[in-house]
């Protein structure tokens, strides 16, 4: 008896939380104090499950009568659809042998005029890139551009044909470019500086090649439809000439430097932009150039100074050489007089004592002709060390980067060849300066030993 109380107990439980569990929502189930309470709260669950089941079966089946009549439904308008398919692919094929028959007849009556219209299209739309970036674009406007544009895509749609007037117009914009490409003209529009401010000048358009205005040479820049100037102007070779045909007349003729490979500027006038001046290519060299370029200008100053001083200086010998008063300015002068002095001394004293005075010439005569050569011979050895310097760059930068971009290698490179040629530009002038003032200073100093000599000769004489 207290086994069977005991699975009963386990039963009730579980049927309770069996209940608790569906009627989560209601009330909190009463409490159950005895087997009798237990067995009356099992049953009325068992009632209430199977009166839910009966709920949802009868559900479940008038739901699946409901479903039957949906899906006859369903397949009673998809036969409906493909009745209506079938009569759509009947009509397409009926329209599209009736498009075929209209092509035909719109291909005959178009005859020779398909090749016609290629054509014109081909030459709208070239016509339409050409004037795009062509120099006459600022001047004419770019509506052309935009008129040449839209034709090309209505012949390219083959639904509509171009009339007489946008043939005409397509012509008259070829033979108007074909005009300017041989004109010279002045006209006022605005331009773009470096600066990116626009103000209006006075262009003056060369052809189809290139444009200047001030004496500057300018671009045709296509995003803004506008003249700019260029950000680097060419040589003053160039500007100048720029001025003369900006500021000539009608009928005048000038010399002007025109770029014939491009409408905005091409490689003729990219290189003269690109091509480095004088001192961007000694910058080039950096301290080796600039020490190079230093030094060879102190010894071709110094040598040019030394040549006129000794110019003076022999113009003062050959003066006194001719005249028979003594001026002890002058090396000569000078020498005579001590020649003058020890006249009547015996001729081998006399031979010491002229000697001597014209050693003591000699060094001021060739005073810095010395200077001269060691910048003749240093100024090479520089850029021979510039070479080096720039070829270990090179090497380091190979090691570093590699040799795809040589544009990394143009550093050391341009040192080692600018330090080679500034060293040989020094050392040739300067090796022809000191053989100059080497050979004047000689010079000098064979007329006073020409007169000592005289003296010599003349006491020999007398004695």
């Amino acid at each position: 008896m207290k086994n069977l109380l005991s699975i009963i107990f386990v039963i009730s439980l579980s049927l309770s939380a069996i209940v608790t569990a569906q009627e989560s929502d209601n009330a909190e189930a009463p409490e159950v104090s005895t087997v009798q309470e237990l067995l009356m709260l099992v049953k009325e669950g068992k009632t209430k499950e199977q009166t839910e089941n009966s709920k949802r079966e009868a559900e479940f089946l008038a739901n699946k009568n409901k479903q039957a009549e949906i899906l006859a439904a369903e397949k009673r308008e998809l036969a409906r659809q493909e009745r209506i398919a079938d009569q759509l692919e009947a009509e397409y094929k009926k329209n599209e042998e009736i498009l075929r028959v209209k092509e035909e007849a719109y291909q005959k009556e178009l005859g020779s005029l398909v090749e016609l219209f290629g054509h014109l299209q081909s030459s709208a739309g070239e016509a339409a890139v050409q004037f795009s970036g062509s120099l006459t674009s600022a001047q004419f406007g770019t509506e052309r551009v935009d008129f040449l544009n839209n034709l090309t895509s209505k012949m390219s749609e083959t639904t509509e044909l171009p009339t007489i007037r946008e043939i005409e117009g397509l012509w008259f914009e070829l033979q108007r470019e074909m005009a300017a490409s041989g004109e010279v003209v002045s006209f006022d529009t605005t331009v773009v500086d470096v600066d990116g401010e626009t103000s209006t000048c006075n262009v003056t358009r060369v052809g189809l090649f290139n444009a200047v205005c001030d004496g500057k040479y300018l671009e045709y820049v296509a995003a803004t439809g506008q003249y700019a100037f260029l950000p680097r102007q060419p040589a003053g070779r160039y500007t100048k000439t720029a001025n003369k045909v900006g500021d000539a007349e009608v009928g005048e003729q000038v010399k002007f430097g025109i770029d014939p490979t491009g409408p905005t500027g091409g490689s003729l006038l990219a290189n003269l932009i690109q091509t480095p001046s004088l001192a961007e290519r000694a910058a080039q060299g950096r301290e080796v150039g600039y020490a190079i370029i230093f030094v060879g200008l102190i010894g071709i100053g110094l040598a040019f100074w030394k040549l006129w001083s000794l110019y003076v200086l022999g113009k003062a010998v050959r003066a006194q050489a001719g005249s028979q008063t003594l001026d002890v300015r002058n090396p000569l002068g000078r020498v005579l007089k001590v020649g003058e002095e020890n006249f009547k001394k015996d001729i081998d004293t006399l031979e010491l004592k002229l000697a001597e005075a014209i050693m003591a010439e000699r060094p001021s005569i060739e005073r810095g002709i010395g200077a001269v050569r060691i910048i003749s011979v240093v100024a090479p050895l520089a850029g021979l060390l510039g070479t080096v310097t720039g070829m270990i760059v090179t090497f380091q930068m190979i090691t570093l980067y590699g040799t795809g971009d040589p544009k990394l290698m143009a550093g050391g490179i341009s040192q080692a060849l600018v330090t080679t040629v500034l060293g040989l530009l020094v050392a040739i002038p300067t090796t022809l300066l000191h053989s100059f003032t080497a050979s004047s200073a000689k010079g000098i100093i064979s007329v006073l030993e020409e007169q000592s000599t005289g003296i010599l000769a003349e006491r020999a004489e007398g004695s």
